[in-house]
């Protein structure tokens, strides 16, 4: 019987890393799916001896007992267990998951399944996991502030998801089961949403936390008042500190965006004040201003 060589079927060297397997792994595992192969009975046994391929190699023990075996493979088959000079300390069938060597193909079933003395009857071919789905779902600000529901089609089922409250740019959302079919229901792959905030043209955000700028005129910016902001809830009135200069940030305490995953915690909003200078004045206005400047010069001399 042909030795099964997994480093070959997974296309990698035999010194390759867990991550390099892993790479090749998922590489013919998207190639091979008979999600895209289907009724290729061909494509299908391929699909199946990638992922023992994966069980195997992908595990360090179970890799360092596989390398210890297949250097001995033909000595092992000639002389038989036990027959020989040498012998492999373990029990085969923990290669794959101690279960006697269910589900692996005709190479182990033949040579570890009965090894192990623990293969049953009619079980079934190896059970292996689909792969996972990945997509996207855009959001505005707004509906990052207050919650939203995206519909994702995954081949012939559409699928409600619910975006929760203080969802940010670049999360991802597991639905499990919702991926690639495996060898059954139980072994189906997951989905993978990942959420894309899109920018807002009056709010910047930094984790929880809001910015904006907000125009005052000079008047107000000099004696202090009041002015009406708008926020991700509604419009708002904030108080302007006489003497406000130009970029002065004032925090707005619980109007930033909901703390994803926390009720009732919000980060703040921070207000970049911009003092607007007016540009056309009237005669009397330019009156009170030349006047206001000759007292400022009067008091800055008398100090």
């Amino acid at each position: 019987m042909e030795y099964q060589d997994y480093y070959k079927v997974l296309g990698v060297d035999k010194k390759a890393s867990q991550d390099e397997i892993k790479k090749a792994f998922r590489k013919l595992a998207v190639k091979h799916h008979p999600d895209k192969n289907p009724g290729n009975k061909a494509e299908e046994e391929k699909f199946k001896l990638i992922n023992e391929a994966n069980e195997v190699l992908g595990d360090p023990e179970k890799r360092k007992k596989y390398d210890e075996l297949g250097a001995n493979w033909n000595r092992v088959q000639q002389e038989g267990p036990g027959g020989g000079s040498y012998q492999y300390e373990g029990d085969f069938s923990d290669l794959f998951g101690g279960d006697g060597g269910s589900g692996a193909s005709d190479f182990f079933e033949a040579f570890f399944g009965r090894r192990s003395g623990r293969r049953g009857q009619g079980q079934s071919s190896q059970a292996f996991r689909g792969h996972d789905y990945e997509a996207e779902a855009a959001v505005t600000l707004d509906e990052a502030y207050k919650g939203a529901e995206r519909i994702i089609q995954v081949h012939d089922e559409k699928l409600r998801i619910s975006i929760r409250p203080g969802a940010y740019d670049g999360q991802r959302l597991r639905i499990r089961n919702k991926g690639a079919n495996g060898s059954n229901k139980d072994h189906r792959g997951d989905l993978y949403v990942q959420i894309k905030v899109i920018p807002h043209p009056v709010f910047s955000r930094k984790g929880d936390d809001l910015y904006a700028n907000a125009t005052v005129d000079l008047y107000t910016a000099v004696l202090g008042g009041e002015k009406i902001i708008d926020t991700l809830s509604g419009k708002i009135k904030v108080n302007i500190p006489a003497g406000s200069q130009n970029d002065t940030s004032i925090r707005i305490k619980g109007k930033g965006m909901p703390v994803n995953g926390q009720a009732s915690a919000y980060g703040d909003l921070y207000v970049q004040l911009k003092v607007a200078v007016p540009q056309q004045l009237s005669d009397e206005e330019r009156q009170v201003f030349e006047k206001l400047k000759k007292m400022q010069l009067e008091k800055t001399n008398n100090k």
